[in-house]
């Protein structure tokens, strides 16, 4: 029962095995005994609670939290004993909180619910009993066939069985699941791809077997049995024969597919759960520091019950005349009565602790995530992308990195590859103006530089040859050095997996390495923009990748078009760095084509112009350009069946698949010719270069991360000023062994202590951090933290997390920050303190697993230096001031024990204990927090160092914390003390003789307290909105004009009347007004002094920057836009709300400037200040 209980809950999940099979079209075997496995509905739940689960989940929830357990023990110490104030003073406040919450959670999962129910209700197609019958999307179950229909969404993962093409193919777009929008083909096995109608496939008896359900949206295993005239037959299903839920079908009629995982269990699902919570700095300080406050409040609650019994040590105060004990008080136990009084005082004390504090936080952070949303600098117009919060627990974190680790292709980079040269046996070439140029002399001229097409244009009418059966690679005359190069470019074209959505092949041109192929002709679709760069390269040089069809690839030579059997594609991976295809020739030979990285390639080779291409691929990468190695090998017979078996049992294997089919393809993948090599360009983003000094001067060092080869990094390090000239560059490359990498690390220490140099950069790969990250992490991370900049090549996935894993937990404990836009770089980004996700080409993985994404990478400048700055400040202020409040309103309490005999007599009447946090002082920091701009934004982004103000959370260092908590005690003692000054000797301070009492005493101090914590905030803000009046001084009258209503009525459901008319006979007293006066301006006076000392004898750089504003000429500056002088209040509200949807009229706007003001063309801000067209001002 316990256990049913469990795995309803999702705690203990029932076992599974390894596999999974499943019967198509859920025809069990009718012999023997078979117990089919159990598998989930077709139900998609995103929400997290039900009407059953509700409260008890929600209420678990909330109280695991330790200020929220905290009052709900306190609340409960007040129900079960005589305490001195009322239960209704924590239990309102603890209901509150955890009512707002629970109405936030619960609206949230609300709309979670209809998204649910729509996607569950769908209508589906699915083949059941001979025919087509109609279901809703929840009702599906494995092992059903389902039909989708051109341009709809998959409702679960199937298998693909046939579609409206003969060879069982489609195309679908992943777009909605990795954000890739190109056309990705699937196949179905030939078996089942003639079974084209219904009726056909209800004679379909096969068994699919596969993996349990996993996450990775790129990985599937299984294999599929059928059953035909008494005999079985086995074919592999690879991720080429599986649907994601969510893709959509393209460019076919419509396909029929079983399904193998549903609901919950799909892929698109799996890929939902929550990443592992990040905790921001500010949280863990503000967790230290309700710790210490949690001691204060034992400590005055143990210093009260020690004073008590103490004073009661005197029988005269024991038991005074008038407050004789009952005989069972005076026969109570001891040690209980000194436990009652202790937890008496502890619930009298205990609104030190700010029950609001983590709802306001909360509030802050959801509400202040929009802001980035907003900001339209951070809009990208070309790709219409604006910034997105994943998370809103981290914008505090943001002003704290310490270090920034970047990939390189597609963050630092446009990811837009352009063909720009190549090396083909031996001799190098460049694309000018669409024609191939060689850089030495051809066979028929001595000149250098001369065209390619130029110098073998004698050997045009030869292109009949270049579909010939023997390939060569030494050419001894034109026509071979025409097939040379045929060959290689009949690689590019056939060695990828680019789809082409429309055939228009008639204009291409017959010229050899020449055509007229425009892209508007044949619009190639590829996951790689470097695939796509190089097919289209080819067909500009006149080798046309026309299409495939099934298992046929057409390519298009010299004007002759060739079709090319696909016989195995050997798939790309990290491990590898290469990808291959096997294909049957038209003259029947079977050859391999592999491409791949040179350190991959390379060492297969046994012949052609190694040296040579060695040498161009490193001239290539010193130029900035990616380069990939062409090579290939021919087959006998005896070979090819030989690589086919190994190739069928290993893809057909359920254990380990995925090492036996690394095995096989090094077997396959040896012995190569080499061809050349290929380079091309990835264009810098705008202003990456600045970003990184940008960086580099707010003291955040830069790590950049790719997996491109040393010499491509570096110079795109060199380009993009990550490294600069006067660097002195450390390498770390090559290394072997554990030893010769701590000798060759101990060399670089030296070299840093012994070099005077300011500025080292490092250079690593990642072999060699492998070794170092093994056995030397020490060593390793004392030459890095000695470097401004370093780089690491060639890296792996989790060679990257690993990285950041390792600064991570070095001693100084930096604040980390990761950027990347393609899925290998989702591990470092969910690794890093705080993760960005580029939205780029290589799909949407990384921004959906980020915490923050943007379009560019110079969008990471104002995302830092300006909101992160401001979020940093504005919650380090809330946190600060919330405790100094709370001091402030309890430590009286405290001091009013020592008048009343520490008989626990409350201060402040219980409605004042129950509204102060909630009520009377919490819009003004609520709003400071989302608004406050203590310096213009354009001054931020401009001056970096400025970031260095914030770093290493100074504003919640320990020292600041005393000066608040020290600041809260000394304001609280006079409240205290200057309230008691005034009416402690004489209570008749009415005309009438008529007497203060107690409550009065209270009231008068709660009264300075509201003023004075009020009038604190608004000396701490510096940008004033019309908002900021309104809650700052509406909280004031509202505390007024309350406590009139509330001491003016009899309350009929109120025990006690204590307030009764007791805040109008307050104000009554003109010596009242006088005290009131004179203790809220000798708190704020001492606080002014301190800071007026602070900013003239010791400012900081940012109070140097304010000075520096304020003495500029700009007379108006507003967030939200610029107000004429004179206008109304009105006409401003009206101009804000204008300004917050996107109008702001320029005719509105007054600014005054100098000859020496710099204008700045981009005021796109929505509530943080920008810089705006000098025309508009």
């Amino acid at each position: 029962m316990w256990r049913w209980v469990r795995q309803q809950l999702g705690f203990d999940p029932p076992h599974q095995s390894d596999t999974r099979t499943i019967y198509i079209a859920n025809r069990f075997p009718q012999y023997g005994h078979y117990t089919p496995q159990k598998f989930i509905d077709n139900r998609i739940i995103s929400s997290k609670y039900t009407v059953w689960n509700f409260v008890p989940k929600n209420l678990f929830e909330q109280f695991r939290r330790v200020a929220n357990f905290y009052f709900l023990i306190i609340f409960l110490v007040q129900l079960m004993i005589d305490t001195p104030t009322s239960p209704v003073t924590s239990g309102l406040p603890l209901f509150f909180v955890i009512t707002v919450t629970a109405i936030k959670q619960g609206y949230e999962d609300w709309l979670r619910h209809i998204s649910d129910n729509e996607v569950n209700g769908a209508p589906v197609y699915v083949v059941r009993s001979g025919g087509l019958v109609t279901t809703r999307s929840k009702n599906i179950r494995v092992g059903d066939i389902v039909r989708v229909a051109k341009n709809e969404i998959f409702p679960a993962d199937l298998v693909l069985l046939s579609s409206d093409r003969l060879d069982g193919s489609c195309h679908v777009t992943t777009a909605s699941l990795d954000g890739e929008t190109n056309l990705k083909t699937h196949v179905a096995v030939p078996e089942t791809a003639v079974l084209q109608t219904v009726a056909n496939l209800d004679t379909l008896i096969a068994v699919v077997e596969c993996q349990q359900p996993e996450a990775d949206l790129y990985r599937f295993m299984g294999r599929m049995t059928i059953t035909q005239q008494m005999e079985e037959i086995v074919r592999p299903l690879g991720p080429e024969s599986l649907l994601l839920r969510g893709a959509r079908l393209k460019n076919t009629k419509e396909i029929f597919g079983v399904a193998v995982y549903t609901g919950m269990e799909t892929k698109m699902a799996l890929n939902y759960k929550s990443k592992s919570q990040k905790r921001s700095a500010v949280e863990k300080s503000m967790n230290t520091f309700l710790i210490i406050y949690l001691i204060i409040l034992i400590s005055e609650a143990i210093i009260s019950t020690i004073l008590k019994y103490t004073w009661q040590a005197e029988e005269k105060w024991d038991e005074p005349w008038y407050n004789q004990k009952t005989e069972h008080q005076r026969n109570s136990s001891k040690i209980l009565k000194f436990i009652s009084d202790f937890l008496a005082f502890l619930v009298l004390y205990n609104f030190i602790i700010p029950i609001s504090l983590y709802v306001t936080v909360e509030l802050q952070k959801f509400l202040g995530s929009f802001f980035i949303g907003w900001d339209l600098d951070l809009y990208h117009e070309e790709s219409d992308e604006k910034a997105q919060v994943n998370t809103s627990d981290l914008n505090e974190e943001l002003g704290q990195v310490e270090y920034v680790f970047t990939d390189k292709t597609g963050t630092l980079t446009e990811n837009e590859m352009q063909f720009r040269e190549c090396s083909i046996n031996g001799t190098k070439y460049q694309e000018i103006n669409g024609r191939l140029v060689s850089e030495g002399p051809t066979p028929d001229s001595s000149e250098g530089n001369l065209s390619y097409l130029t110098s073998l244009s004698h050997v045009n009418n030869l292109s009949h040859l270049a579909a010939g059966s023997s390939f060569r690679t030494s050419p001894e005359n034109g026509t071979e050095l025409i097939k040379e190069h045929d060959l290689f470019f009949k690689a590019v074209s056939l060695c990828h997996t680019v789809q082409i959505s429309s055939v228009q092949t008639d204009s291409i041109g017959d010229g050899p390495w020449q055509s007229s192929f425009a892209p508007a002709q044949l619009e190639y679709y590829a996951s790689s923009p470097d695939e796509k760069a190089l097919v289209e390269a080819a067909a500009r040089f006149g080798v046309v990748f026309v299409g495939n069809s099934g298992e046929i690839m057409e390519v298009k030579t010299l004007g002759k078009l060739e079709r090319y059997k696909l016989l195995h594609i050997l798939e790309f991976d990290p491990d590898r760095r290469r990808m291959s295809v096997i294909v049957q020739a038209p003259s029947g030979e079977k050859l391999l084509f592999v491409k791949g990285a040179e350190s991959s390639v390379l060492p297969e080779c046994i012949g052609g112009e190694i040296e040579k291409t060695k040498i161009h691929v490193d001239e290539f990468a010193l130029k900035g350009l990616r380069t990939l190695c062409m090579a290939y090998r021919q087959f006998t017979s005896k070979e090819y069946e030989e690589i086919n078996r190994r190739l069928f049992e290993a893809r057909t294997a359920l254990q380990q698949r995925e090492e036996k089919l690394a095995g096989v393809f090094q077997f396959i993948e040896k012995d190569l010719i080499l061809l050349g090599a290929t380079a091309v360009e990835d264009k810098l983003q705008d202003k990456v270069r600045e970003t990184i000094e940008a960086l580099r001067m707010a003291g955040i060092k830069v790590w950049v991360l790719t997996g491109d080869k040393h010499e491509t990094a570096v110079s795109v390090s060199l380009s993009c000023g990550h490294f600069h000239r006067t660097m002195n560059i450390l390498e770390l490359l090559n290394q072997k062994s554990d030893s010769e990498c701590a000798e060759k690390l101990g060399q670089l220490a030296r070299r840093i202590r012994e070099d005077h140099v300011i500025q080292h950069g490092l250079v690593v790969d990642g072999t060699s951090l492998s070794l170092a990250l093994r056995e030397h992490e020490k060593l390793f991370m004392d030459v890095c933290r000695h470097c401004s900049a370093v780089m690491c090549c060639r890296m792996a996935p989790l060679q990257k997390a690993k990285v950041i894993r390792l600064i991570k937990i070095s001693p100084e404990k930096p604040i980390t920050l990761a950027i990347g836009d393609g899925a290998n770089d989702v591990s470092m980004i969910q690794e890093a303190h705080v993760g960005i996700g580029i939205m780029g080409k290589e799909g949407r993985q990384a921004a959906r697993n980020s915490d923050y994404a943007i379009a560019r990478f110079k969008f990471l400048s104002k995302l830092l230096f300006v909101h992160g700055h401001f979020y940093y400040i504005r919650i380090a202020t809330l946190v600060q001031y919330f405790f100094y409040k709370n001091v402030c309103f309890i430590t009286p309490q405290f001091l009013y024990q020592f008048y009343c005999l520490f008989s626990q007599q409350t201060l402040y009447d219980s409605v004042y204990l129950t509204l102060y946090n909630i009520c009377f002082t919490s819009l003004p920091i609520l709003i400071y927090s989302l608004l406050e701009q203590h310096i213009d934004p354009h001054v931020l982004q401009n001056k970096p160092t400025l970031y260095r103000d914030i770093s290493k959370n100074r504003q919640l260092s320990m020292k600041t914390f005393l000066y608040w908590t020290t600041l809260g005690f000394s304001h609280a003692f006079i409240f205290f003390f200057g309230s008691y000054f005034l009416i402690g000797k004489d209570t008749s301070l009415l005309g009438n003789g008529q007497m203060f009492g107690n409550w009065t005493f209270g009231t008068l101090v709660f009264t300075v307290m509201v003023i004075t914590v009020t009038a604190k905030m608004a000396l701490e803000t510096h940008f004033w909105t019309w908002i900021n009046h309104l809650v700052t001084w509406g909280s004031i009258l509202f505390y007024f004009v309350f406590s009139l209503f509330y001491g003016g009525i009899l309350w009929p459901f109120l025990s006690s009347q204590n307030m009764y008319f007791v805040f109008i006979q307050l104000l009554s007293s003109g010596s009242a007004w006088f005290a009131i006066i004179l203790m809220v301006f000798t708190c704020l006076f001492l606080d002014i002094v301190k800071k007026v000392f602070d900013r003239q004898f010791h400012p900081t750089n940012i109070e140097k920057a304010q000075l520096t504003e304020t003495n500029s000429s700009i007379k108006c500056l507003d967030s939200m836009c610029c107000f004429s002088e004179g206008e109304t209040a009105c006409a401003s509200v009206g101009r804000m709300l204008e300004r917050v949807i996107g109008r702001c009229s320029p005719s509105h706007v007054s600014r005054s400037w100098s000859a020496s003001d710099p204008f700045y063309t981009n005021d796109r801000s929505i509530l943080t200040l920008s810089t705006m067209d000098s025309s508009t001002c």
